[in-house]
């Protein structure tokens, strides 16, 4: 749909917008990465990582627009953005759409409760998932399941990764990786292929070493799991409801897309980031990012909580529905 009415509200996929934000974006994330590769003084460098840790989420909710197939109405343009909207993350916009798509399916489940643990569980696995989130090395998951996955994907099915242990499966791996057989291999494998050729060329005609690219990229990844799991945390254990609307700053709010409005995303998931303000009540508990983030590094609590109820079968389904 490229104009309609949902639930009462008119809706537009913003598609010329999101062209144009993208396209800045992506001149402005390269510009941040040859100010990295060509900076003399840490404090150049330093400016450089900020200014593209918050560009990259900019990118990542481009590609969430498109995942969801509202980055733009014509299906061609809104996936070719997302292949380069995925590069930049980098992975691979069909796995990526398995993966996020499955987070769908099954947030606030056992399997995805990275915020508490059972009585069962292990606590210091659950803690070190939680910091690893706050310090940027679950951001690493991904490129490197896509290196595995275009070069060796048996790694893919270690024992340590799909292990039935109830302890391990809770840790996420394995039910993320579950949506992988079925995505189209050779389409994966072309996709991966551009976005490793993408960061290579990068480096080469840059002259970006491996190290200045990993540093701005460790600043995208610890600012983009601050919010990418606080959206979630500790809040009701429901797979459609179970996320907030957060409360931030409003020039954040903008450069991220209006990512914070959480809630009302995995309520209406076929919404356009620019809608999804008309889906908030402003009169339910809206934490800020900040008190959720803080209190996210005190660690995971104990819960005897059970999984929530599966998903209702036509909201399942509209998931994977283009609104087109």
């Amino acid at each position: 749909m490229a104009r309609g009415v949902y639930l009462g509200k008119e809706i537009t996929i913003p598609g010329t917008l999101n062209i144009f934000i993208a396209l800045s974006a992506y001149s402005l994330a390269i510009l941040c990465l040859y100010f990295a590769a060509t900076s003399n003084t840490l404090w150049t460098y330093l400016i450089s990582t900020l200014c593209f840790s918050y560009i990259g989420n900019t990118l990542f909710s481009l590609l969430h627009e498109s995942v969801h197939r509202v980055f733009h109405p014509n299906k061609t343009l809104n996936d070719l953005f997302g292949v380069f909207s995925a590069a930049f993350f980098p992975t691979g916009f069909t796995l990526q759409r398995a993966f996020h798509l499955g987070h769908h399916r099954r947030n606030r489940t056992d399997v995805e409760m990275f915020d508490m643990y059972y009585p069962s569980d292990s606590k210091l696995l659950k803690r070190l998932q939680m910091y690893t989130i706050l310090l940027g090395f679950y951001w690493t998951s991904a490129p490197i399941a896509g290196l595995a996955y275009l070069f060796a994907p048996w790694l893919l099915n270690i024992p340590l990764l799909r292990s039935p242990d109830p302890r391990i499966q809770r840790m996420s791996a394995d039910a993320m990786l579950s949506g992988i057989e079925k995505v189209n291999p050779l389409k994966a494998r072309a996709e991966l292929l551009f976005t490793l050729l993408f960061h290579l060329a990068l480096g080469y005609f840059m002259g970006l070493s491996f190290w200045k690219w990993l540093g701005c990229y460790w600043a995208f990844a610890i600012n983009w799991g601050s919010l990418q799991y606080a959206d979630h945390a500790w809040t009701k254990r429901d797979i459609r409801h179970g996320a907030w609307n957060l409360k931030v700053n409003p020039i954040v709010h903008w450069i991220f897309l209006h990512y914070h409005h959480h809630k009302s995303h995995h309520e209406n998931p076929q919404v356009p980031w620019i809608h999804l303000h008309k889906f908030v009540d402003f009169k339910e508990e809206r934490p800020t990012h900040f008190s959720i983030w803080l209190k996210m590094w005190k660690g995971p609590t104990l819960t005897q909580e059970s999984s929530p109820k599966a998903l209702d079968k036509s909201f399942e389904d509209a998931l994977y529905e283009s609104p087109q």
